[in-house]
């Protein structure tokens, strides 16, 4: 069975490694994402997220912009999220796939990607304003 999937992007007046720099560490998503992760800790090698402490991998680093990632509920499972940061002249793209999950609504994923495109924009105000 194919998911369907929504793509969401947001320019950022920030270089590119800028950009992919501040994103790739999971330490700064309650910064820009707080819908995801409120709290973040780092226990054993591994990122917990949340008060559930549900485990959050990222892609390993790299030089092609990729931060992918999964979620790892504690009750078991994974959400894949494909993520790129690109160069888009002086500045990026910050681009997220949203896979719309078995048994969802139209509602839910509607809410999902709402949620997944204020947490670009806020991750845009919050690098532009540091610069």
């Amino acid at each position: 069975m194919t998911s369907a999937s929504r793509y969401l992007s947001e320019h950022i007046d920030v270089p590119a490694d800028d950009v992919y720099a501040f994103a790739a560490n999971p330490a700064n998503l309650p910064a820009w994402a707080p819908g995801l992760a409120t709290s973040v800790t780092r226990e054993d090698g591994r990122w917990r997220i949340g008060d559930d402490g549900a485990e959050l991998v990222f892609t390993p680093p790299n030089e092609l912009g990729v931060l992918d990632h999964w979620l790892r509920p504690p009750d078991g499972g994974e959400v894949y999220a494909p993520m790129r940061v690109i160069p888009d002249g002086d500045g990026a793209e910050i681009m997220f796939t949203l896979r719309r999950l078995p048994g969802m609504t139209d509602e839910d994923f509607d809410r999902d990607a709402d949620l997944v495109q204020a947490d670009l924009t806020r991750l845009k105000a919050v690098l532009e304003t540091a610069r």
